[in-house]
């Protein structure tokens, strides 16, 4: 598994935890909630530092979902077949003019 999609998914479970951790310290006064608000912003810098760093080592386009594996085909190959012209092929009208008549 790519290491920044499951420092993604520790988000949720790392936050429950120190709350459960900071539940436990408030109940003990040791630190109450008005002043443990510093902890979650320290966390989400530590995760959101993980994440680029683990982003990073995967190199580019890993971490999005359809990329292409190292050296493998990209699954969404575009089609050979038919034409991608924007101009239109000819057409029996294309000799008349905007009114509809023969130029």
């Amino acid at each position: 598994m790519n290491r920044y999609i499951l420092i993604r998914r520790l988000r949720g479970p790392a936050f429950l935890l120190l709350i459960g951790v900071l539940a436990l310290l408030s109940q003990a006064d040791i630190l109450s909630w008005g002043k443990s608000w510093p902890l979650f912003l320290i966390l989400a810098g530590v995760l959101a530092l993980a994440e680029r760093a683990a982003m990073a080592s995967e190199g580019p386009y890993a971490a999005y979902p359809g990329a292409p594996y190292p050296g493998g085909v990209a699954a969404a190959a575009a089609p050979t077949q038919g034409t991608t012209a924007i101009v239109p092929a000819d057409s029996p009208d294309q000799g008349r003019d905007s009114e509809g008549g023969q130029s």
